[in-house]
């Protein structure tokens, strides 16, 4: 039994300084700050995610900014390249902006699609690819307009470290369908119209070692609360050991570590972000889970402040 789920829901990765990363992914990237919260777990570090306007599923890269901590090194058991889908013909735009930010960028072919690939400031591998699918972003930012704006994930390349058993996985079990093979890489589609490309690499490498600058994992789309029980009973009939619901606010997650070491998660998509929040203030205010509300002085103090913008060209 398989079913289908539509592509990435979002990407969680681990950087360094807080406003480093609020530069590039805003400032840079021209994405949206849809929030400001806190780790769960240790709510003295934020956790941002920025998407297009609306933080739709399939647009959301998240992040918790750890300063000082190790860095991490890309490898098996990973997602190795985060990859951005922009509109067609936008690609000069991209190319002239990269360089005037003084970020170096390699542009290469896979699968008869031109990349744009390059790294943010701690280390996290990104592409931009051009392709007519998926909503324009209407969210425009520091002279990123409409017409160039970062449409969501265009997908991701995965380094497994038994990559046999992560294609079974993504083919069998999760609907995706597996359309071309070439050179060292294996192109799975789902039915999204973004983050729905995902390309395996079909050998191993050294192993990945976790810390700043690399995804800590990916997480799928589940249409909703009942679709991701059924998500659970599916993946576990499967074999694979599948975590209890967790309750992240602003959708609702499972996980399990699949046979190739990549820890994937399943993810509801809704509530939303803009659950506690207006959506045209989206992002502007520190929002706290309810159980750190009364630390909400403390936290404020001992964390640092970050601003959301424009940044100059050199």
């Amino acid at each position: 039994m398989k079913k289908e789920t539509a592509g990435i829901h979002h990407i969680w990765a681990i950087v360094g300084n807080p406003q480093e990363n609020v530069d590039f992914y805003a400032g840079v990237l021209g994405l949206r700050l849809v929030k400001k919260t806190v780790n769960f777990d240790d709510p003295e570090t934020y956790h941002l995610y920025f998407g297009n306007e609306d933080g739709t599923p399939g647009t959301i890269i998240t992040f918790f900014p750890w300063s000082g901590s190790y860095k991490g090194r890309i490898g098996d058991g990973q997602v190795g390249i985060t990859t951005y889908v922009v509109p067609e013909g936008s690609f000069s735009f991209w190319e002239n902006r990269l360089t005037a930010f003084g970020i170096n960028w390699v542009k290469l072919d896979r699968f008869g699609e031109q990349y744009l690939r390059f790294e943010d400031p701690h280390g996290l591998k990104l592409e931009l690819v051009e392709r007519d699918g998926g909503q324009v972003n209407t969210w425009e930012f520091n002279r990123v307009s409409r017409n160039e704006a970062i449409k969501g994930f265009g997908g991701a390349v995965l380094f497994s470290s038994n990559p046999q058993q992560t294609a079974t996985l993504l083919g069998d079990v999760m609907g995706f369908e597996r359309v071309s093979e070439e050179g060292d890489f294996i192109r799975f589609k789902s039915t999204g119209e973004l983050g729905n490309i995902i390309d395996l690499r079909s050998s191993n490498g050294v192993r990945g070692l976790m810390g700043i600058g690399k995804v800590h994992h990916i997480a799928w789309r589940a249409a909703d609360d009942k679709d991701q029980l059924v998500w659970k009973e599916l993946i576990e009939t499967h074999g694979y050991r599948v975590t209890p619901v967790q309750d992240r606010d602003y959708f609702n997650a499972i996980y399990f570590r699949e046979h190739g070491e990549i820890l994937f998660e399943i993810a509801t998509d809704p509530p939303g972000f803009a659950i506690d929040e207006p959506h045209d203030r989206m992002g502007e205010r520190l929002m706290l889970p309810q159980q750190y509300e009364k630390h909400r002085a403390k936290l404020e103090e001992s964390l640092d402040p970050i601003e959301v913008k424009e940044l100059d060209i050199e």
